[in-house]
């Protein structure tokens, strides 16, 4: 039985003892109301589906995290004098028998012991497998006889669900904490190896950005420079290129949806804007690199300007584009969630509807629509594949958009693609990039809540 046909029929078994608690709790009831029931059939079909669902899916949740390690374990204690190895030739090992097993290639021609310990591997994957499944559905079936067997009409199926969904909650959000730390904590440490190697001065303040370092003493073209100010002013000027598209686009076509449109052309037109959310990165990056760019560089060429075949311009624009549906689509909703009786009160006081958008519901919504501009932000400063296809790889330091720019997650990418060392200053910078990023992307959120704060002080 494959894994995911396990936890189908775990599923299945669930959806069955959720059914049998709610049977079970209405034969309590004896006919009578449901009243004489501590809890609702509901609750007490959640409780045994809870149990026999739960238990069995962080079964197969731990052991198909662990079972790789220890089969490992187990089959390198078998190979004589395989602790003995260093430990990128052990890992070089465990890769071989991984790829025989697989059928994939190996790194070196298969000998007797090489080919026992892929026998020995899958041996012990299909010894767990068995096991995985006699033990999962051994335990749904256990915890739906336990969950069953406690109904009682007194029986308080609902504190108990509550409790346990509540636990599920928790644990939930701490993982979601802890991720974030762990991410957080995995960058400051690769940062403070980056700095080990280049100062901070030079990272921060440096105006030269060119980090390939060299190999060996004769390498040519290896600069090393790891000034990063010309890939940040380059990301700036992207993302405000793409705001003050997105921005007045997306705000305007909102307060029309809201606020003019009627509901037969709101109908239409809404999901038709949501349409751009949708198209992959990909796709806006061939538009940006065959159409918009050279749109751009011969109507500069017949101005009489220098426009680059790559530049900051094409790039901004269909970025501005690509988030339009971020501000419009949520700004929308901030607005529509205004009440109404602000509106009439407006009115009653004579304003016109255009006075009314601009001094009350305008005001009203703005948490909301500065929220919907740092997710655009947000999303514009993590665009990847439209800069790389239309505004190129040039660390340069200018504040003309015609010119050719990078970003700094063009540059992480860049620098992270490919075999790397990742004791050279060349692969640690993009965890210094990275840090840096996320410190910027955390002071717009700290500066967007206090303007939340303001406002909604005031129009609470």
């Amino acid at each position: 039985m494959d894994t995911s046909v396990l936890v189908v029929t775990i599923l299945i078994l669930t959806l069955f003892g959720y059914w049998m608690g709610r049977s079970r709790a209405r034969l309590l009831a004896g006919g009578q109301h449901l009243s004489v029931l501590h809890s609702l059939p509901s609750y007490h079909g959640s409780y045994v589906a809870l149990w026999c669902g739960l238990p069995a899916l962080l079964l197969v949740a731990a052991w198909l995290v662990f079972e790789p390690a220890i089969i490992e374990y187990i089959v390198i204690e078998a190979i004589p004098g395989a602790r003995a190895l260093e430990p990128a030739q052990l890992s070089l090992l465990v890769a071989d028998i991984r790829n025989l097993t697989s059928g994939n290639i190996v790194s070196r021609e298969i000998d007797p012991a090489l080919a026992a310990a892929g026998e020995h591997y899958l041996s012990l994957q299909y010894t767990s497998h068995a096991a995985l499944i006699v033990v999962a559905l051994s335990v749904a079936v256990y915890g739906f006889y336990l969950a069953r067997k406690s109904q009682t009409r007194d029986f308080r199926a609902r504190n108990r669900v509550e409790t346990i969904v509540r636990i599920v909650m928790v644990v939930a959000s701490t993982i979601a904490i802890l991720t974030t730390v762990g991410i957080i904590l995995s960058l400051i440490f690769e940062t403070l190896r980056f700095f080990e190697k280049v100062s901070v001065n030079e990272f921060l303040f440096g105006l030269n950005w060119s980090p390939q370092t060299a190999l060996r003493a004769e390498q040519v073209g290896s600069s090393g420079a790891f000034g990063a100010v010309p890939i940040f002013a380059g990301t700036f000027m992207i993302t405000a290129l793409a705001m003050l598209v997105a921005v007045p686009v997306g705000l305007l076509s909102a307060i029309y949806m809201s606020e003019y449109a009627g509901p037969r052309m709101r109908a239409v037109a809404k999901p038709i804007l949501e349409v751009l959310a949708g198209i992959p990165t990909v796709v806006y990056g061939f538009f940006a690199a065959l159409t918009v760019a050279p749109f751009f560089r011969q109507t500069g060429e017949a101005a009489g300007l220098m426009v680059s075949s790559e530049s900051a311009l094409a790039a901004g624009m269909v970025m501005g584009v690509m988030i339009i549906p971020f501000v419009s689509s949520l700004s929308d909703d901030v607005m529509n969630a205004v009440p109404q009786s602000l509106r009439d009160g407006a009115y009653a006081l004579g304003a016109t509807q255009s006075e009314t958008i601009k001094q009350v519901i305008i005001p009203a919504a703005l948490p909301g629509i500065v929220g919907a501009v740092l997710l655009a932000t947000s999303r514009a400063i993590g665009e990847t594949m439209i800069v790389v296809m239309a505004a190129g790889l040039a660390a340069n330091l200018t504040a003309n958009p015609l010119e050719a720019v990078t970003t700094v997650t063009v540059q992480i990418v860049t620098l992270l693609v490919g075999d790397q060392e990742f004791d050279s200053a060349k692969t640690l910078a993009a965890f210094a990039l990275g840090l840096v990023l996320f410190i910027i992307t955390l002071g717009l959120n700290m500066i967007a809540l206090r303007v939340v704060r303001r406002y909604r002080e005031k129009y609470d």
